[in-house]
């Protein structure tokens, strides 16, 4: 499921896993039952895709306990960095300006693949500097929800 980047049937998910549909029906019933995945249908057929608010919330609560602010500040202008080093070596101010010069110059095969590559590498930076931004804003609420629960006692019915 997490390389399904859109609503997938339950056979085509048992075929890229290389199980049985029986075997991907119920471990897909199982992650749909925990939230981590949404039931929709795909040409009248049952389907499921990522649900991708469990799955940010998940990544960075996980990012939060998981790394120090420190270093997720660090990285945070590390990404930064490396986003205006694209932006200069292409002479573009943004990934959609960038997106445009595939249409807009005479570019060859190799210019154009190579072009997809910067692309695919900027949106994965994108990413990344959405999930370490996410993580310092909630940064404080997180940790000290999290160490008052563990410092509480558990309460009894």
């Amino acid at each position: 499921m997490e390389q399904v980047e859109e609503p997938t049937s339950i056979q085509e998910i048992a075929d890229r896993a290389a199980v049985s549909r029986t075997i991907a029906d119920d471990e897909l019933y199982g992650l749909h039952r925990d939230d981590w995945i949404t039931e929709t249908t795909v040409d009248g057929m049952k389907a499921y895709d990522q649900n991708y608010v469990r799955k940010l919330v998940h990544e960075v609560t996980s990012l939060i306990e998981t790394v120090p602010r420190e270093k997720l500040e660090r990285q945070l202008a590390s990404l930064k960095e490396e986003q205006e080093c694209l932006a200069t070596e292409y002479d573009v101010s943004s990934l959609d300006e960038f997106r445009e010069t595939l249409a807009t110059e005479d570019l060859s095969a190799d210019a154009v693949r190579e072009r997809r590559n910067v692309i695919a590498t900027w949106e994965a930076i994108d990413t990344d500097l959405e999930l370490v931004t996410h993580a310092l804003q909630l940064y404080d609420a997180v940790i000290e929800r999290s160490s008052s629960r563990a410092e509480s006692p558990a309460m009894l019915d």
